[in-house]
Parts: structure tokens; sequence; C-alpha cells
């Protein structure tokens, strides 16, 4: 696969303070390497968008619908053949970009897992969706995608954090890889929610990816 552009996207929910870094750190990583920025806002009312289209290439503002249909509205707005996603809150450090890129040339997803699940929901999704994915960190969205893959993707399941995605991509056939990283701190009020908010939104949407992977 030659490679000749990245489109890296990420969605927002009040996440203002957190692109003016995010943005400016990718470019720097991607400096040699054609790319563009996209940025999905989630309707926040920190004015994250007004932030969003000075720094990125495309910034779109849609209605609260969540992450996952939110990753899936910026990558359908890509135009380069390799598409990066990436979570907004800087826990994914974007130095990992570039392995991805290399990655996705034998695959057509590679997941960048974390070496490390800090959740008892996210550690049960490893036992369970992760054993059938072959993949450990099913919750990650720091991802590559081939461009020609996201046309089959149609999300039934609402928000499952991006499992669906890869729930979708092994019903289809395509090939699942994954490198190994080791996260940054967690920060102190993730978008998720606390402790345990989060962790039951995670089991609900570990169980309707698993149905969905399971039934359909």
């Amino acid at each position: 696969m030659t490679l000749h552009g990245v489109s890296i996207v990420t969605t927002t929910w009040n996440e203002k303070e957190n692109i003016e870094k995010l943005i400016p750190n990718i470019r720097n990583i991607l400096r040699r390497i054609d790319h563009e920025i996209i940025v999905v806002d989630d309707d926040s009312p920190d004015g994250t968008i007004q932030v969003a289209r000075k720094l990125a290439d495309l910034a779109v503002k849609k209605s609260r619908e969540g992450q996952s249909k939110g990753l899936l509205y910026g990558m359908k707005l890509a135009k380069f053949p390799i598409i990066v996603t990436i979570d907004a809150d800087l826990e994914n450090d974007p130095r990992h970009i570039p392995e991805l890129i290399k990655k996705i040339k034998d695959c057509d997803i590679i997941v960048a897992s974390r070496a490390e699940l800090p959740r008892i929901s996210e550690k049960i999704g490893q036992r369970t969706l992760g054993k059938m994915l072959g993949v450990r960190d099913v919750f990650s969205n720091f991802r590559a995608f081939r461009k020609e893959t996201i046309s089959s993707f149609k999300l039934r399941g609402g928000e499952t954090f991006g499992a669906e995605l890869l729930v979708i991509a092994k019903k289809k056939g395509f090939k699942i890889g994954e490198i190994v990283y080791e996260p940054p701190a967690r920060r102190d009020d993730p978008r998720i929610g606390g402790k345990v908010k989060a962790d039951l939104r995670i089991i609900w949407a570990l169980t309707k990816s698993l149905i969905i992977y399971l039934i359909h």
C-alpha cells in the first residue's frame, strides 16, 4: 500500500484546551507526511468548535450522538487513503501515529492497545469480546483504518465507544491487527464519566457489542 496521505479524525465534547495542544502536536509528528485533521464536535457548549475551526483542516459541529457515531461521521469526510482516529483527551500519544501508519500496510484496521487497562469493565471486555476479535483493548479508539473499509460500516448499537466498529470489521472479514503502548495517566475528569458511571456505561456498551457479534 502506497502512502499518499493520512486523515486524522477526532471527536470532541468540551475539549477546547485539549485540542489546542493536540492538533499542533499532531502537525509536528506528521510534518513530513501529507495529512489533514478533522474534528467532529458533539455540540460542546464551551466553544470547542471555534478553536477547532482555527486549528483543524475541517471542523464540523453536529448534534450530540456519542463518540462512535462522531468518529464514523468524521471518517466518511476523510480524503486520504489511511484514516487514524484519536481521542482528544490527550490520553493517546500522537507519536504512535507513524507506527499505526506503518502497520496498516499489512491489515485493514490497526488498534493501538493500552498495555494496561485501568477499568474492570475494560478488562472484562478484553477477556470476552477481545478474545473474539483478537484485540486486547476493544475500547481504544486510537486506530488506523484503510479508507475503503469505511463505506461498509453502519452502526446499530448506539454508543459502544468504538467497539461496534471492530465487530463490524470482524464480521466483514477485515484483517485486524494491533500495536501495544504504555498510555499516559488518565485525566481526572474523563469524558466517559467517573469510575462507577464509566464502568456501567462500558459494560452496557460491551453487552450490546457482544449481542451484535453473536446474533447479527
